[in-house]
């Protein structure tokens, strides 16, 4: 199953890729037809079927455990109450859900964006299990786990949150192979078989771990098991509204782009220049270096960090120590950066789009700061 990840994690990686210069092209292309609703039909059609294969490239790092991930304070009882609603009209009036809380629960430590996600899964596979209708359980539980624990937990305080059940069941076979990425009992386009896989994965990249209990025609039980937020952690985390930057600040900046993918690099260019940048685009570490040195005016440099020889996260390091006021954005699909400390930097996860990418620039760009310090 290791070996089956590392794999998975890889094509996961290169598809990722694949589709960030698919739906950048396509994004670019969508602002410069004309309005004609046949093209603009097609263009439609070719951006949903590319944001459905970004869909399964990220069930797929999910499932290697290197997507990334955004881990704080989550009150798991709130976040289910927040998508009762949502959870009701997925599975249809035939099965009704009930919810079993403790009075008084830690927060688990925990990216609440995918845990909606491995929940909405988790709650679809239990309706796909009772075709006639019948009744999913969700409950939450706080325990302390022993030293040893059979399912590989480490020590320590934990949330388990569960989804159960009164359906057909798994079968021991079904059962021993339900994580496995791409197995599904489902028919043919009817699932892809990366569900249960991929919250297995979240649990497990969230320091827990995906445990599923089940008999054939005695139903299932889905046990996520996450750890406590750590006292320090900010509780109840909101986004607080981004000032808008200066218009020095957000448009007309020299930017260095770094990427050994050539797809990716010419489509993060174009989509730099539209957002009214001045881009250089170079296809590796030393490069970019090289590019710095002569010119004095580049204000951001814009990396991928998956690249041989010098990874994005080097790079940083590497421009720190020369330039230290130079603002660096890391864009990766990849939840890993080996090789460095990412602390100081503004992080952008693949595939992102033109918005996701000014965002960023404006978030990594200081007000006032308009050139390269002098080294």
């Amino acid at each position: 199953m290791d070996a089956i990840g590392q794999l998975t994690g890889g094509v996961a990686h290169d598809f990722n890729n694949l589709l960030m210069a698919v739906l950048s092209s396509l994004e670019l292309m969508r602002k410069r037809l004309p309005d004609d609703p046949k093209l603009l039909g097609l263009l439609e059609n070719a951006v949903q079927g590319a944001q459905r294969g970004a869909a399964l490239a990220t069930r797929m790092l999910a499932f290697a455990r290197r997507q990334v991930l955004k881990q704080e304070a989550v009150d798991i009882p709130t976040l289910v109450r927040g998508m009762r609603d949502l959870l009701q009209r997925s599975i249809g009036p035939a099965i009704t859900i009930e919810t079993r809380f403790p009075l008084v629960v830690d927060k688990a430590f925990a990216d609440p964006n995918q845990m909606e996600l491995a929940l909405l899964n988790l709650v679809v596979n239990a309706r796909d299990a009772m075709p006639n209708g019948g009744r999913i359980t969700i409950a939450v539980r706080q325990r302390q786990v022993p030293d040893i624990h059979a399912a590989g937990l480490k020590s320590g305080p934990y949330i388990c949150l569960s989804v159960s059940d009164n359906g057909s069941g798994m079968d021991e076979e079904t059962l021993g192979r339900a994580t496995e990425p791409f197995f599904t009992t489902k028919g043919p386009g009817k699932g892809t078989g990366l569900g249960l896989p991929m919250v297995h994965g979240i649990a497990e990249q969230s320091g827990g771990r995906f445990i599923l209990h089940s008999r054939a025609g005695e139903g299932t039980t889905a046990e996520i098991w996450l750890p406590v937020a750590p006292a320090e952690t900010p509780a109840d985390y909101q986004q607080l509204p981004t000032a808008s930057a200066p218009p020095e600040a957000s448009r007309g900046l020299v930017v260095v782009v770094v990427d050994d993918d050539t797809l990716v690099l010419m489509n993060t260019h174009s989509m730099l220049e539209d957002l009214g940048h001045i881009a250089v685009s170079v296809s590796s570490g030393r490069e970019a270096l090289d590019v710095l040195r002569r010119r004095k005016d580049v204000d951001l440099v814009v990396t991928d960090h998956a690249m041989p020889q010098m990874t994005g996260l080097a790079l940083a390091d590497a421009i720190r120590k020369e330039w230290a006021d130079l603002p660096v954005i890391l864009a990766t699909g990849y939840a890993e950066m080996e090789g460095g400390s990412v602390a100081g930097w503004q992080k952008l996860s693949k595939q992102f789009t033109e918005a996701e990418l000014d965002q960023a620039i404006r978030d990594a760009v200081r007000p006032g700061k308009t050139s390269i310090p002098a080294s």
